[in-house]
């Protein structure tokens, strides 16, 4: 049995994750927040609205939680793995860390 997943997973630790199969990274924003900066490739499902668009995630893949600053996210990251996505992570520091470190050309907000 491996080991479970920390909560949070650092920008540096995604970045070579996007594009990989089964790999997920989902934007949990409201639209005005996507509207201004986002990171590509990423499902938009705002924090609300998960609980009724669960379906479109898959509990096998490894979920990729992102907002702001990383606390939104990482609340739905927990709910997540109550549902049963044992590998669902919250981006820490969130699209705020990324813009910093990762891409300054996505905005800060």
């Amino acid at each position: 049995m491996s080991k479970s997943l920390e909560y949070e997973i650092q920008p540096e630790e995604v970045k070579p994750l996007l594009g990989t199969e089964g790999v997920v990274l989902v934007d949990v924003r409201e639209p005005w927040e996507r509207d201004t900066a986002k990171i590509e490739d990423t499902l938009f499902i705002p924090m609300g609205d998960i609980p009724a668009r669960i379906q479109e995630l898959d509990p096998d893949d490894h979920v990729i939680v992102v907002c702001h600053h990383g606390v939104r996210s990482l609340s739905v990251a927990a709910w997540l793995r109550q549902q049963g996505y044992e590998k669902a992570q919250s981006m820490a520091g969130g699209i705020d860390r990324w813009s910093r470190f990762i891409d300054p050309k996505v905005p800060l907000y």
